[in-house]
């Protein structure tokens, strides 16, 4: 039996200059999350170099709350992805992180007190309520009269988040590089967040402003009917996974996938869901190259992207 395994080989740090050289000793090392790291690496490389395939990014909002923000960031403005399926929170943290800053906390501030002095916490992140609250509706409700003096009246979700981001200048943002690279960004759960609201709160004066979500699934639909073969990194579980896999299904499933997550599967929560299990479904193909790494993504998404511009000469 044993003649079929490779041995354990052990990691050497002497050895190791560069991200990819730790990438491949992980790899090597046989145990336990670090390997599954280095492999889910290895399916992504393939993944982007396949010049054939609609490569798909699913994340959730809190990570744009961070840091890694600017790796999501720098992976779109190099066009390494086709299609961004998210939710309402990007929107909102993508922008009023253009318009204000957010700072360092932790897990065990004192939440009544943070209230009273008008902050909110986002895990060990502290929000200012004027940055994501009267500052974001300024700014949008801005934008959104502009549109409308130009003639726009009901369009998608998708060519909405397009249209803002090219109002935006700061190249630290998301918005800013989807719209300049042609990039769609799906958020199935639109309203869910300040940016779906201040699109209601417009509403309320601007009756004939609306979003129909019929347009961004039409334009999902042919993307994927398009696609000769798909793949998708995706982070975290939620709408964003579900509603990128539910409609991969309908062309017999993906063909790569690489989902790093911290739910657990016993619950039967689809956020819990292994990747293996949607096969079953045919949201993954039964020959797909796929893995899930559980990990929490802020831990790993830098050093996987590190290592995967090393191992395809991105210039950095």
């Amino acid at each position: 039996m044993l003649k079929d395994h490779r041995k354990v080989v052990d990691i050497r740090p002497a050895e190791i200059s560069s991200f990819s050289q730790l990438m491949d000793a992980m790899e090597r090392a046989g145990g336990f999350g670090g390997r599954k790291v280095a492999e889910a690496t290895g399916i992504l490389r393939r993944m982007l170099q396949d010049k054939e395939c609609t490569r798909f990014l699913s994340f959730p909002a809190a990570i744009m709350a961070t840091g890694v923000r600017g790796v999501i960031v720098d992976m779109v403005r190099r066009g390494l992805f086709d299609v961004i399926v998210t939710t309402t929170g990007t929107l909102d943290h993508d922008l009023a992180r253009v318009w204000g800053d957010y700072y360092h906390g932790d897990f065990l501030l004192d939440d009544l007190e943070l209230k009273e002095l008008g902050l909110m916490r986002l895990g060990n992140v502290v929000v200012p309520l004027e940055v994501y609250g009267p500052s974001l509706e300024e700014h949008l409700t801005g934008i959104f009269e502009e549109l409308y003096r130009e003639g726009v009246r009901e369009v998608g979700g998708a060519e909405l988040i397009r249209m803002v981001g090219e109002r935006i200048e700061d190249d630290s943002s998301l918005l800013h590089w989807t719209a300049r690279r042609g990039i769609p960004v799906f958020v199935p759960g639109f309203y869910d967040g300040a940016f779906g609201s201040h699109v209601w709160l417009f509403n309320q004066r601007r009756r004939d402003f609306r979003v129909d979500p019929l347009k961004d699934e039409q334009l999902l639909s042919d993307i994927v009917y398009e696609s000769k073969r798909s793949g998708a990194l995706i982070l975290g579980g939620g709408i964003s996974k579900h509603h990128t896999i539910w409609w991969n299904q309908f062309r017999g499933g993906l063909d790569y996938a690489v989902y790093v997550t911290t739910a657990q599967e016993h619950d039967g929560s689809l956020s819990g869901a292994r990747m293996r299990e949607a096969v079953s479904w045919g949201k993954v193909r039964e020959d797909a190259s796929y893995i899930t790494v559980e990990a929490e993504i802020t831990q790993v998404l830098p050093l996987m992207v590190m290592a995967l511009y090393e191992m395809m000469g991105v210039d950095r």
